[in-house]
Parts: structure tokens; sequence; C-alpha cells
């Protein structure tokens, strides 16, 4: 299965920003990807909520949503949009995935469950829960002859979910991201790695990466990692690109075997300390 991860330094323009994207879709698409992944937030990185609001449409009126399924009629490839930002109601989002199949049909949708209220430092601080409204339910698909677990971004800290995914078949987990350049340095490789060996799973982390915008800096590095946690493909810079890789869904199989953890959990107490 030849897959496709695309990064990118998305702007406030959707229009510029779908048309860069869709390049690098059409070029991955040319190299042979059957399914191709882009990043969280593809076709806008807005601060301002009152600017993101002003830009940003219901699903069946956003720009995004009509270009990218006819993209994907168009290339005949299952599509992957890591997220959008979806107007939801008055001043709500939803940051939400978008799984297109070659027929260009929304095959899923996934909403992020686990939004990015943090401080990173006396300087830097978030809280997505202002605009976006917390997905509920955890997501899978069918892509070829594999089976997906979907997420975004702030969800790679969270590895129940992805235990999940894997206990109810799921080969790849994708895990489209706009990571922090603090806490990409510091914790993505390690994160993305865990949940691949953690899991038995492939995993295709499509990222954000540079200086964009509306001011935030974002880490980039996409990668794809096999089910024995290796790093199969990697761009090892910030720049928009596109990484193109083979992978051997055998492989999913074979980890589990090799490491059965989930035959190993026995029943334990917590015992309350005296």
């Amino acid at each position: 299965m030849r897959v496709a991860a695309i990064q990118l330094r998305s702007g406030t323009d959707i229009s510029a920003n779908i048309e860069t994207a869709s390049e690098l879709i059409r070029q991955a698409a040319s190299d042979g990807a059957r399914f191709i992944a882009t990043p969280e937030m593809t076709h806008i990185l807005q601060r301002s909520a009152n600017q993101l609001f002003d830009a940003i449409k219901p699903e069946s009126e956003d720009p995004g949503v009509k270009a990218f399924g006819a993209l994907a009629d168009e290339l005949g490839i299952d599509l992957l949009i890591g997220s959008l930002a979806i107007q939801t109601g008055e001043n709500r989002a939803a940051n939400r995935s978008f799984l297109f199949g070659a027929d260009g049909q929304i095959k899923a949708r996934y909403d992020k469950i686990h939004l990015f209220d943090v401080t990173i430092s006396e300087t830097e601080t978030w809280k997505e829960s202002k605009v976006y409204d917390s997905g509920k339910k955890a997501v899978m698909a069918d892509v070829d002859n594999a089976r997906l677990g979907l997420s975004i971004c702030y969800d790679l800290r969270f590895p129940h979910l992805y235990r999940h995914y894997a206990r109810e078949g799921a080969d790849i987990l994708t895990v489209p991201a706009a990571f922090t350049k603090p806490t990409g340095e510091a914790h993505w490789h390690t994160l993305l790695r865990a949940r691949a060996i953690e899991t038995g799973s492939f995993v295709i982390a499509p990222a954000q990466g540079g200086d964009h915008e509306d001011g935030r800096s974002t880490y980039g590095r996409s990668l794809i990692i096999n089910p024995w946690g290796e790093i199969l493909a990697e761009l090892d810079h910030d720049e928009p690109g596109v990484l193109v890789t083979d992978i051997n869904l055998d492989a999913v199989e074979a980890a589990r075997r090799k490491i059965p953890a989930w035959n190993h959990e026995p029943p334990f107490q917590m015992i309350e300390p005296t």
C-alpha cells in the first residue's frame, strides 16, 4: 500500500491554502500514493477568533469540503484532510477530519476529542475550547485493505484512544497535527513512536511546519512509522513538502504476534498508601 503525508504551512487565506494543499496532493498522487493525508487545519490557521469566524463556513458551504472531495474523485484516491475549521454555531466550531473516498464522497468524519487547553510557558498559552467543541466519538474507516483509526494532534497524548482503535482492528493510526515548536522538539517523535509500538500499528502523522501568518510557529517533521516503532519516512524540516512510502500491512500482525501485550493485562487493585 503506497501512502503519503503532506506537510503544510497554512496561512489565513482559505483559498490560497486549498490551492497549495491541492498541488502537493497531486504531487503525491503522481508518485503513486493511493492514500494521502494532510495536517490539522489544512485550510486555515488563524489565532484570532473574530477573524476565524469571519472566514469559516458550515460544512455544507465549506470550500475545502467541496474542493477536496472533487480532488479525491479526480485522482481516484482515498484522501484524509487532517482537519478543517467548520462552523457549527454562533462563534462555535469543530476541528474536523474528513476522509474522502475515491469517488469524492465523505467516508468518515472525526471531531477532535481532546482540546488543546495548555500553558506551555509564560508567553505561550492555548485555549482551544474557547472556540471549538470537543468531539465525542472515536471513528474508524476502511481504506483499501486497511482499517484506519482517526485522531488529531493533542489526541496523541491520550494512549487509551489508540489502544481502543487497535483492539477494534485498526492497522493504521492517523495523527494530523500542528504541534507547537517547544512541544514538538520535546515530544513529537517519542509520542508517535510510542503509539506505534504500544498498538503494533502504522502511524501516519502529517504536520504543519514553520512560522505562520497568524504569528504561531509549528514543528513540522512529518512522519510515517511502522508497527515496530521504526521511522519509515520523515521530512526533517519545517518546509511544505510530500512524504511518500510503501507500507506492508503484514507487519501489523507480525508485530502483534511477537509481543502480544494485550494478552498480558491481568486485573489489579489499587492499594491506598497507609
